[in-house]
């Protein structure tokens, strides 16, 4: 009898006692929650309640388990198996509490800072999360090391690897230079402030957002929602765009091919009375110029403004939109079209037309008498 209560009253107690502290702890952190509000660090803490009850199950049973006299001739077996749940189940519990204190540090000072200063606060957003990539991967490379260290011949070798570190270290470091690269790149990224989570930029001509930035790898997700994965040390090698760089204002500019005849001074009044009606435009600059011409048409620009890129492409289109169907509707001889009318003789030639006259004539020869 006492070699089947024994096991129970040894498991059994543990796994008791895990979950009575799991549901205390979990009530307390949820009292504190609702005094502190929203995004506070113990409600965060809340997300690690699965490691947390994972670590202290796993110490009680490692700490009683030869108490309980059960399957003892695996007593090794099992003791190791328990250790290394025991080394596992901590790092994880260790890396989900430094999340919960970055991510409540972070969303404090975001919601202390968004509307006044959003680009430092995409910066530290950038730089909190490699931070978090770092401390899990060191956290994942201290546990599984630690896991090695518990296997007797491991020990036992761990002379001879340090002797070989140096010359593994050079091996490793030639093998792997594109991933160092990429490693360092990163760290220069979101220490460097070049480009952040949320960035418009155009990278090899295509414009999107920043959505994912990684110790490897960077995430473009462009307009029509696609995705552009590449190295992070693209961006350290290469030029590219950042429209968010700085302040996220933005000109913009559109452009007509138009006939000579063309009303430019209505459209510049069009244009104020377009932007006025769009509430993209921020108010800080519109205008409209003539920049080029060619023998059947003129080239005419308008610039705009707007707070950010997004904007800046919704006056755009909107601008370029309204601006033809007025044209359409009030000037058509304004817009570009194929000229087949007889070419205007300068005046004084014979067969040229008249100042005025707007009769369609075909241009004269001169005479010329006759020789013979």
């Amino acid at each position: 009898m006492e070699n089947l209560l024994r096991p129970l009253i040894v498991v059994g107690g543990s796994v008791l006692l895990t979950l009575v502290i799991g549901w205390a702890t979990d009530l307390l952190l949820r009292k504190a929650d609702e005094r502190h509000g929203e995004a506070s660090l113990w409600g965060l803490l809340r997300r690690a309640r699965v490691p947390y009850q994972l670590v202290l199950c796993t110490a009680l049973l490692r700490a009683s388990y030869d108490q309980a006299r059960v399957l003892t001739e695996h007593r090794v077996g099992i003791g190791q198996t328990l250790t290394l749940v025991l080394i596992g189940s901590a790092a994880w519990l260790a890396v989900a509490i430094a999340a919960a204190v970055v991510e409540a540090s972070y969303s404090r000072y975001a919601n202390a800072r968004a509307q006044r200063d959003p680009a430092r606060v995409r910066r530290v957003r950038t730089q909190v999360t490699l931070i978090m990539r770092v401390v899990a991967a060191v956290v994942g490379v201290v546990a599984v090391a630690a896991m090695l260290l518990t296997f007797p011949a491991m020990r036992a070798a761990g002379a001879s690897l340090l002797a070989s570190a140096g010359i593994l270290g050079i091996v490793a470091g030639v093998a792997a230079q594109s991933t160092l690269s990429n490693l360092f790149a990163g760290l220069q990224i979101a220490f460097g402030d070049m480009v952040r989570i949320g960035d418009t930029v155009v990278v090899d001509g295509e414009w999107g957002t920043v959505e994912e930035i990684t110790l490897t790898f960077l995430t473009v997700r462009t307009w029509d929602e696609r995705r552009i994965t590449m190295p992070v040390s693209y961006f350290t090698s290469k030029p590219f765009e950042n429209w968010s760089r700085g302040t996220p204002q933005m000109t913009g500019i559109v452009f007509w091919q138009l006939d000579h005849s063309a009303p430019v001074q209505a459209m510049r009044g069009r244009l104020r009375d377009i932007l006025r009606e769009i509430p993209e435009w921020d108010g800080r600059a519109c205008d409209i110029s003539v920049t080029d011409t060619t023998p059947n048409t003129m080239e005419v620009r308008a610039l705009v403004t707007a707070k950010d890129a997004d904007d800046i492409w919704t006056v755009r289109v909107r601008v370029r939109e309204q601006m033809i169907d007025w044209l359409l509707r009030e000037h058509p001889y304004a817009l570009p079209r194929v000229n087949t009318a007889d070419a205007t003789l300068p005046p004084g030639v014979n067969g040229a037309r008249p100042p005025g006259d707007g009769s369609p004539r075909r241009a004269v020869e001169p005479h010329r008498p006759d020789r013979g």
